[in-house]
């Protein structure tokens, strides 16, 4: 931990040194909830979000924020480490090229409906989940896809001397909506229960306990279930295109961690609903995943069980710059070059693809560094080759 601030009704404890004035500002504003609990909790990667800032952790006894789980219900990283010690440019490239072919990107869709057993199971009959059941349909076709902004689908070389494959997905649409129906619902109670809390710090509630915080509750988990659905699937489709142009390969058990989330743990000698928005939870000898850019490393690694970040830790390298910033500062051709000179298979191939550059996201090491009380590193990760949504 690198500093704690006091001023607030609640304690802010920060990763990092240097967190943007905007981001900060929500932090403040989390801090003063008449619900929280305890303190929050900013991780090294933080910047702004919406309400909340993304790599912030909250927790609350009594009540659940949409805006602190965010639209991307259940996003999150999965990798597997294969038999293969290594792997040539033009293997890469024909990996690629199969990947490309079975998993939609951006927002493209299966244009036929998936295997609906391959959906996660309700807690509860289907139509008692107002949006998941009204977007259930749609969610076949976009099971096993990709999505756009920061999702990506990485070959890479482990300092373990390994192979590694890794995806990094949400829960599409369907989560989008439950998040969007749920947020703006909390909105119009918070007016009519003549909540003091302001509009415009965007971090409406609902009380745990109330009917419709269970029914956002019990919708938020399915998101959760749906997202690693989805990772699976790909996962599945990328070790098929890496049999296809490389044989005989094995694959170990896939690692899956999500970093949009609320959950009911024991903290502090209470229950408590924690709120990952762009964190992960990092309990005593979990193993988890934080990445980097695409020009940089990412690391597998293992909690420490930190009990002042609620167990939790990093989910990345977290940005530095907005992505419309960063399409208008940034050099494309340096950050080619930059990509080019490490024989990184990438991305960026114009203008509008600089908001995924390297150069629009934190130094990863620090980001490592900084929170080396909260996880410990097991195996660095170096890019050979990345898909972008």
């Amino acid at each position: 931990m690198k500093k704690i601030i006091t001023t607030e009704k609640q304690p802010i404890k920060l990763w990092l040194d240097d967190i943007e004035s905007g981001a900060f500002e929500q932090a403040r504003n989390l801090a003063n909830l008449p619900f929280i609990f305890q303190h929050v909790a900013v991780m090294p990667d933080a910047h702004l979000g919406y309400g909340m800032p993304i790599g912030g952790v909250m927790a609350s006894a009594e009540m659940v924020v949409p805006n602190a789980v965010g639209v991307d219900i259940g996003c999150g990283m999965c990798a597997v480490r294969t038999s293969l010690i290594t792997i040539s440019t033009d293997q890469l490239k024909g990996v690629l090229a199969e990947i490309r072919r079975t998993v939609p990107l951006g927002f493209n869709h299966h244009k036929k409906k998936q295997d609906p057993r391959l959906m996660p199971k309700p807690e509860v009959p289907l139509d008692e989940l107002t949006i998941v059941s009204r977007e259930y349909q749609a969610a076949l076709t976009q099971l096993g896809t990709l999505g756009g902004g920061n999702h990506f689908i990485e070959i890479q070389k482990g300092d373990d001397g390994r192979i590694w494959l890794m995806v990094h997905s949400g829960s599409r649409n369907i989560g989008f909506k439950v998040a969007n129906y749920y947020n703006h619902l909390a909105m119009e109670l918070n007016r009519q229960w003549g909540s003091n809390i302001p509009t415009s710090w965007q971090l409406a509630f609902l009380p745990i306990t109330s009917e419709i915080g269970q029914t956002y509750l019990r919708e938020m988990r399915y998101c959760v279930e749906f997202a690693l659905a989805n990772r699976k699937m790909m996962m599945e489709r990328v070790k098929e295109a890496l049999l296809a142009v490389v044989q005989p390969v094995t694959f170990e058990p896939m690692i899956n961690i999500a970093h949009n989330y609320a959950a009911m743990e024991f903290h502090f000698d209470r229950h408590v609903l924690v709120h990952r928005k762009g964190a992960t939870s990092a309990r005593a000898g979990e193993i988890g995943i934080i990445p980097g850019s695409q020009g940089s490393p990412s690391y597998i690694v293992r909690g420490r069980g930190n009990p002042e970040s609620f167990e939790s830790c990093a989910h990345g390298a977290g940005r530095k710059m907005g992505r419309k910033q960063a399409q208008r500062q940034l050099d494309l051709a340096r950050e080619k070059k930059r990509l080019d000179d490490q024989g990184i298979i990438h991305a960026v191939r114009s203008a509008r693809d600089l908001d995924e550059a390297p150069g629009s996201y934190k130094d990863i090491d620090e980001v490592i560094d900084n929170q080396l009380d909260l996880v410990e590193v097991l195996v660095a990760l170096r890019p050979l080759a990345v898909i972008k949504g």
